[in-house]
């Protein structure tokens, strides 16, 4: 299955320059001290936060800005644009009736990016 992410946890996209952080509403803290996550927490600037600068030529001010550098890519602000949910989610395991969100879940951005999760924003200790 995977190991379930709630809120906080660490996101990185394929064309952006920093990592990002996941945002889930309190409605699901049911298995972790956090709101766990499902696949439908994708959406952009709600769950989804900017990865600050995108290098994606698939994004139109990518596109615009390199295109008027003479073809010098010109990174420009990251808007994530997420029309579907993660996939895939954790099939035995629901929240709130939707998939729980895993480590191997992955979302895609319009422009092109992929939206990986790298650390599930929960981690367990271990006593001696």
């Amino acid at each position: 299955m995977g190991q379930l992410v709630c809120a906080g946890a660490l996101l990185k996209c394929s064309f952006g320059a920093a990592p990002g952080a996941l945002a889930v509403l309190p409605l699901n803290a049911v298995l972790t001290g956090a709101a766990d996550a499902t696949i439908m927490d994708s959406k952009p600037l709600v769950n989804i936060a900017s990865f600050v600068m995108c290098t994606s030529l698939g994004n139109p001010a990518v596109a615009a800005a390199t295109a008027a550098a003479m073809g010098v890519l010109v990174p420009m602000p990251c808007v994530p644009v997420t029309g579907a949910p993660w996939a895939p989610g954790a099939p035995t395991v629901l929240i709130g009736n939707m998939a729980a969100l895993t480590m191997a879940s992955k979302l895609m951005c319009s422009f092109g990016g992929v939206i990986e999760i790298t650390m599930p924003g929960q981690t367990t200790v271990l006593l001696p």
